[in-house]
């Protein structure tokens, strides 16, 4: 019997988006995962977190809240993190997870020093993605669903940082060979993206931003999806 994913739920979608599931839901959804190939645990309403034994792999979701913050839950998780790092259990961070991933390792998280990046961005692949096993053979721009503040402003020691966009110097990494972390959206539908757009209206028109053509710039990113299913193969295989 093929292993599980564990799937460490840091938050939960805005109150207008709940509708749709959880992020964990989101996820497994995206990844094409099973109900019974992933086991959830919310670290951030307190579950504890497990021994690594018997796990494929960890996907680490996105969050409201900041890593910046330093919330006990959050800590607990970073150095969980970095012993599964160290251990070489694969790793995937979205959003918040590769933040956190990325603190957990010797990194620097903090403000987007250009503000909030939303909407369907071009993620460009720089030369290091072409041999990375989740990046490979991919073009070297494409579309993929952003929303967030902070950003990883220095990478962990030893990174291999793999994508951009014009907002963000680090969309992707890669420490060592088994853990990854990209503040992109993977599993973000169209819908999805949508949605939060029209969850963060005042708050873009506070900053001076255009919800309504953010809103009409959404496309589908199949291709930022595929990176998704390429960790959980990757990951089945080691």
């Amino acid at each position: 019997m093929t292993a599980p994913l564990l799937i460490l739920q840091t938050g939960h979608p805005t109150a207008t988006m709940r509708r749709h599931g959880s992020f964990a839901h989101w996820i497994r959804v995206a990844a094409g995962l099973d109900r019974d190939a992933a086991v959830v645990v919310d670290v951030e309403h307190g579950e504890a977190l497990p021994g690594r034994a018997g796990f494929a792999g960890v996907i680490v979701t996105g969050s409201a809240a900041m890593v910046t913050e330093r919330r006990d839950w959050s800590e607990r998780s970073a150095a969980w993190l970095a012993e599964a790092a160290q251990a070489g259990l694969p790793l995937l961070g979205i959003c918040y997870g590769h933040q956190l991933i990325a603190h957990a390792l010797g990194g620097a998280v903090g403000d987007n020093p250009q503000g909030r990046e939303m909407g369907t961005v071009a993620v460009e692949l720089l030369p290091e993605a072409a041999a990375d096993p989740l990046f490979a053979g991919l073009p070297a721009r494409f579309p993929a669903q952003v929303t967030h503040l902070q950003s990883v402003l220095q990478p962990p020691p030893g990174a291999t940082v793999l994508a951009r966009s014009a907002q963000d110097a680090c969309q992707a990494y890669r420490w060592g060979a088994c853990a990854w972390g990209v503040q992109f959206h993977p599993e973000f539908s169209t819908l999805h993206m949508r949605g939060y757009i029209r969850a963060r209206r005042e708050a873009l028109a506070q900053e001076g931003g255009d919800a309504r053509a953010l809103e009409a710039g959404v496309r589908a990113a199949p291709l930022a999806r595929r990176v998704l299913r390429r960790f959980v193969r990757h990951a089945r295989a080691g």
